[in-house]
């Protein structure tokens, strides 16, 4: 039985999702920035590869030198740095009261691993949740993008680029099924909008969730 959906009571949690080239990473660095300039504490940081730990997990699941890995283990890999950043980075710094944004998060695991290996979700998301105690976002933020125009965003791709348009594109539909389903929680947007236009959307959808924020 999964966990139930636990959401910190102190500092707010920001997640961003979304294929591959969907501009993840350039949105969470202008909201870091954003509320930075506007007094808060702010920790950004990334899935996997923002602990010790995760360098080696990261190195592992994500060069091509790896080559091929069972599911279950690169699935059991991704989960194990997720335990170790909430543990040691993202329950600390919400403890603390700070914003603390991610750039990949537990949807990215159902997602790929779930729906992209076609791994029995239920179990796939049981071990997820236990990992991460059942810790939330308070905001997901789905960048979506037709993998199609994602991967012409590249020159060298990892294990995960390197994958089919097939696989990518039932991770990209997982997203979105998990978006429907927790609406209050989930923003998606169209990742081919204008970086500009983007960055303004996520700052009004995090804007009501700062009054448990504290200011640096």
């Amino acid at each position: 039985m999964t966990l139930p959906a636990t959401y910190a009571e102190t500092g707010v949690f920001v997640c961003f999702e979304g294929g591959e080239g969907s501009g993840k990473s350039t949105q969470a660095r202008l909201l870091c920035e954003a509320l930075r300039a506007e007094g808060y504490a702010v920790r950004l940081t990334r899935e996997p590869g923002d602990t010790p730990v995760g360098v080696e997990m990261r190195r592992i699941v994500l060069s091509p030198e790896t080559g091929d890995i069972s599911p279950r283990t690169e699935a059991l890999l991704y989960i194990a740095d997720k335990a170790e950043h909430v543990d040691t980075v993202v329950q600390p710094a919400l403890d603390r009261g700070e914003v603390v944004i991610t750039d990949r998060y537990v949807d990215s695991t159902l997602a790929y691993q779930g729906a992209g290996r076609d791994l029995e979700m239920a179990e796939l998301e049981q071990v997820a949740r236990w990992a991460t105690h059942g810790l939330r976002p308070h905001l997901t933020v789905v960048l979506d993008l037709a993998q199609e125009h994602g991967l012409s965003r590249f020159e060298g791709r990892d294990r995960i680029e390197q994958e089919s348009l097939e696989f990518l594109e039932r991770a990209r539909e997982e997203f979105l099924a998990l978006a429907a389903a927790d609406p209050d929680h989930y923003l998606v947007l169209d990742a081919r909008g204008t970086i500009e236009e983007i960055a303004a959307a996520v700052l009004a959808a995090v804007r009501p969730l700062l009054g448990q924020a504290k200011r640096a």
